[in-house]
Formats: C-alpha cells, structure tokens, sequence
C-alpha cells in the first residue's frame, strides 16, 4: 500500500526565515460571519519555509522556475545520511547511494533547530567534491532539512545551479524515510514567474 510523507513545514505568520529575509505574513482578511466568506492573504519572499531555488537564484539564468520542466521535480529518492557531520563530504556510501537522475534528500537532523538562531548559523555545507558527484549523476534535485549547502558566496549553490540541478531547503520529516526500500520525492513549486517558489514536497512510497 502506497504511503505519502510530508517533508514540508506549514507555512505561518512570521515563521522563522533566513536572517536579512522579510518575514511573511499570513493574515485572515475577510470573516465568514461578517462579510460572508472567509479569506487570507499571504505576503512572502520566493525563500520562507520548504522552498525550491531555481537556476535564477544566483546564476545568469533567464529561465523563470515555472519554465523548468515538471520531470525535473518528479523522480526516485535516495537519502544520503549526514548527521552529525559539520561538512558533508565525498564517501563511498554516498557514491553508492546517488543514482542518476535521482532527488537526493540530505538529512543532517537541523530539522530539529527549525526556529531557533543556531539552525541558520550552525548548518552543515556540502563539499565540492560532493557537489561534483551530484552533477556527474545528473541528479534532478538536492533537497536538506536545512536553510543551505554552503554559506556566502554561495559557491556550491552556484554549482549545482549552473548544472540544472534544483536546491530544495528547509524540508523536515526526512528521518521517516529511513526503513522505505524505494521512494518517490515529488517537490513542486508554485506555477509562478520567479526565481525560486514555495513547495509541497513530499515522498511517495513505491512498496
């Protein structure tokens, strides 16, 4: 029987978000006794929460993230586990683990800081070395239980990004994978004309 995970925060009123980002606002505008109907209006930044960097971020790319092809957000998921680590390096379990044309989930346990300052400061990156097997496997998409691969300038971003490899940020609930054999990552941004979006991203299982 298929199951669905949810790796993505709720989307709140002045949730945390990236020091120097403005916090979005979740507001009720409209009360169903009062004038009928209940509404909301949401004001964000493209980076609040669980969201999808696209090429646009920090490359010359023109290509808004709406342009980029919905197979790209679709695919098998691997789970390379960095807990503990302080920089995420080239292993051989990883080697074995990423699979071309795979969304590979970084779990690094941060998730459990969501909120607090040492989650946007305390971060593990990723190496070169690693980034450099991820765009030799082509894999669609790295997505992290954390707010970043690297810190400024931003060069493993620059990496991946160069290389059409989406970066999702800020996901939780990774760990729940840890015992599915075969998943599926579906990370879908909004259909907006930006550089980055917003997403639900949740894994399927496959058995």
């Amino acid at each position: 029987m298929q199951t669905f995970i949810d790796l993505s925060w709720p989307i709140t009123d002045l949730m945390p978000v990236y020091p120097g980002d403005e916090q979005p606002r979740l507001l009720k505008v409209n009360n169903l006794l009062q004038d009928g109907f209940n509404n909301f209006r949401l004001s964000t930044t493209m980076h609040t929460g669980t969201h999808i960097d696209g090429p646009m971020h920090l490359t010359h790319s023109e290509k808004f993230l709406n342009e980029i092809l919905l197979e790209q957000c679709i695919g098998r998921g691997c789970i390379l586990n960095a807990a503990g680590k302080k920089s995420v390096t080239l292993t051989t379990e990883y080697e074995l683990a990423v699979q071309p044309q795979s969304i590979v989930l970084l779990y690094t346990t941060m998730s459990r800081l969501f909120g607090q300052k040492e989650y946007f400061t305390e971060y593990p990156t990723v190496s070169s070395e690693l980034a450099q097997l991820f765009i030799e496997r082509e894999v669609k998409m790295v997505c992290m239980d954390s707010p970043s691969p690297d810190h400024h300038p931003f060069e493993i971003h620059k990496m991946l990004l160069e290389n059409n490899i989406l970066i999702a940020e800020n996901l939780t609930n990774i760990e729940k994978l840890f015992f599915v054999r075969k998943f599926e990552v579906i990370a879908l941004p909004l259909n907006i004309y930006a550089d980055s979006s917003p997403a639900r991203i949740v894994a399927r299982t496959l058995e």
